[in-house]
């Protein structure tokens, strides 16, 4: 009969059991995944051993298997790796992973979870168990000849008992979990699947849960023809096992090819359908260690932030998906899994953003991204324009967030017309500074948002031989403001460039040339035209702006200033210096002073309110302001004018 040893663990803390238990209920599931690692962490020990010659066994089947057994209430997590002595267990299971779960809860046992921040629990190790456990056990046999296997035992209390056994022969150890009665969850074939699948699936030792039947791989169909429709394909019984211990990630680029790269995607999102645009390889040693593969997604307006995100791993165990702190903000709209075992996973997130190591993975990641984009730009623009609707709303919120960033991208940026070409930053300038540059020498770049709504406006800025960039993204007015001021700012010799929306002013006032336009008008003609107006005008939504346009322009042009409309569209979207200001629908009434419809609003006498209701009415149908009851009048006074 082997000699049992009973003992205490040395712990300050009376029992520590408890508190355990207590601080990291709702998160309890973590068990598995740090029994797993355990049993991970002493396969790849085996596996080093006898690479160097230290151990002369067979490790190329080694693998970590889970049992359940329902009716005993039992969990069993099994490796085959270096295994326990006796005086190890003392050391290792008593004294050390002990001490590691003491000083964890030493740290954060006077706050909650969710206060703590914690994104994982990795420092805690084997003493997780007991946080599902009423009693756990370990049977453990060492690599080492002539050793013998040992079990230990724990109840939940500081106490244990330890002795040799005889019944254990291969080496390795088996942790049994008594699973206790507010934990039977993980007595659920469906639960403990789940758990393996989310933190286990891309393990680096293949973990077997149970069993399962496929067809014969060296099964052949009869030949006789008869027999065939009758004939079912002979069946095995196998291994079930549920991981893929060599994701793509950990695999050289030069291993993989496009489909791949395609096939890992809907490995780590299978619910969902749509291709990536593109991927990211990333694989660095010095000065930290990382690997990945990040991918660009189709933005759509189905899109939610909170699925299909990033997947933070360490040693392809899963951590988290919220990777705030280590990936940029502007690329978290992107997919894809980031493995690196120099993220610290034990702190708050507020050190994990303060954290030097951290802060040069995320500098590492935008660099990548850029370079990446930079690459794909110069090798096949035409396939990069095609998908830049797709990629340009990150593309545009990184140049606003990360300075380096956009030191990157404003070489690969796009600026499109309205005719779909697309510009660089510098091929734009290059393109409209002969021709668009006013008399105070800023370079205007035209654009619009709306190529159906501002037609009337392209059209003419066209007629005028101005090129019209369309600029739709929501965050654009952030963009531009930017591109003005870093321009000035690269060099005094540059001349200043201007963005103006093509509907904010009259054409030839966004675009101020040295000529000077005659009115038709005179002064008194124009005084007396100008009270007309403003008395059939409703004066809160209108100032009144007389200028003399070309005779074919329109009588009335509705325009909204670019700063007030730029500043709104920045409040809209997030511009936190114009919080709680709410600028008013005010809007610019430009009278065409050289159109026919001018004489005829002087001339009239019955007449003079509809015709400047038609005339105004004309210019809000322009700007889509047309609507309900006003649009129904507007077209009944059409058919009479008509007639």
């Amino acid at each position: 009969m082997a000699t049992q040893t009973k003992g205490k663990i040395n712990v300050a803390v009376d029992n520590i059991f408890p508190l355990i238990k207590q601080f990291l209920y709702s998160d309890h599931e973590i068990f598995l995944r740090e029994l797993i690692s355990n049993a991970t962490d002493a396969t790849n020990k085996l596996k080093h051993l006898a690479s160097i010659g230290e151990f002369e066994g067979d490790t190329d089947n080694l693998k970590i298997e889970v049992k359940l057994d329902k009716e005993n209430k039992t969990l069993s997590i099994i490796d085959q790796g270096i295994g326990m002595t006796k005086d190890e267990v003392i050391k290792y299971i008593n004294e050390i992973a002990f001490s590691g779960a003491e000083d964890f809860l030493d740290q954060y046992k006077d706050k909650k979870a969710e206060d703590a921040g914690i994104i994982g629990h990795f420092g805690l190790g084997f003493y997780s168990a007991f946080m599902v456990s009423d009693k756990v056990e370990i049977r453990t046999k060492s690599y080492k000849k002539d050793i013998k296997a040992v079990h230990w035992e724990c109840d939940g209390s500081p106490e244990f008992s330890l002795e040799e056994i005889d019944d254990k022969n291969e080496h390795g150890t088996e942790i049994i979990l008594h699973i206790s009665d507010d934990s039977t969850e993980f007595l659920e074939e469906s639960r403990i699947n789940e758990l393996l699948h989310k933190y286990n699936k891309f393990n680096s030792v293949p973990i077997k849960f149970g069993t399962k039947e496929i067809i014969d791989p060296e099964w052949q169909p009869s030949e006789d023809t008869d027999e065939k429709e009758k004939e079912e394909p002979k069946k095995i019984t196998v291994d079930n096992i549920i991981n893929n211990t060599r994701p793509a990630w950990t695999k050289k680029p030069s291993e993989l090819t496009d489909e791949d790269y395609k096939n890992f995607y809907h490995e780590l999102y299978p619910g969902v359908y749509d291709e990536p645009l593109f991927h990211i390889h990333l694989n660095v040693d010095h000065p930290f260690h990382l690997t990945g593969i990040l991918y660009f997604p189709k933005l759509n307006l189905n899109l939610d932030p909170a699925k299909n995100r990033i997947q933070l791993y360490q040693n392809q165990v899963f951590v988290t998906d919220n990777v705030e702190g280590i990936v940029p903000d502007f690329l978290q709209m992107l997919r894809g899994v980031i493995d690196s075992p120099d993220i610290p996973l034990n702190v708050s997130r507020s050190y994990l953003q303060a954290d030097a190591a951290v802060k040069k993975i995320s500098g590492y990641i935008t660099k990548k991204v850029a370079s990446k984009l930079q690459s794909l730009f110069n090798k096949d623009r035409k396939g990069f324009e095609e998908k830049w609707n797709d990629i340009k709303l990150i593309i545009e919120y990184g140049m606003l967030s990360d300075e380096k960033f956009y030191e990157n991208a404003i070489k690969f940026y796009l600026f499109p017309d309205v005719d779909g070409k697309y510009y660089t930053f510098e091929e734009l300038l290059e393109k409209i500074k002969p021709v668009q540059t006013d008399k105070d020498k800023n370079i205007v770049a035209l654009y619009a948002s709306d190529a159906k709504e501002q037609h009337a406006y392209i059209e003419e800025a066209k007629a005028k031989g101005y090129l019209v960039l369309l600029l739709d993204s929501p965050i654009v007015a952030h963009l531009i403001q930017k591109l003005e001021h870093e321009h000035m700012e690269l060099s005094d010799k540059k001349q200043p460039v201007k963005f103006a929306r093509v509907d904010a002013d009259a054409i030839d006032n966004l675009i101020k040339k040295d000529e000077t336009k005659v009115s038709k008008l005179s002064d008194e003609e124009q005084e007396k035209l100008k009270g007309i107006i403003e008395k059939n005008i409703p004066a809160e939504q209108f100032t009144v702006q007389l200028e003399p346009l070309d005779a074919d322009a329109a009588p009335f042009i509705i325009t909204q200033p670019e700063f007030m409309r730029r500043f709104k569209e920045m409040q809209q979207t997030g511009g936190a210096m114009f919080g709680g200001t709410d600028f008013p629908g005010m809007y610019h009434l430009i009278v065409n002073t050289n159109s026919d419809w001018m004489e005829k609003i002087l001339k009239a006498k019955k007449k003079q309110a509809e015709y400047v209701q038609q005339a105004l009415d004309l210019a809000r149908l322009s700007q889509n302001l047309l609507k309900g009851e006003e649009l129904t009048q507007f077209i009944k006074r059409s058919l009479a004018l008509m007639k």
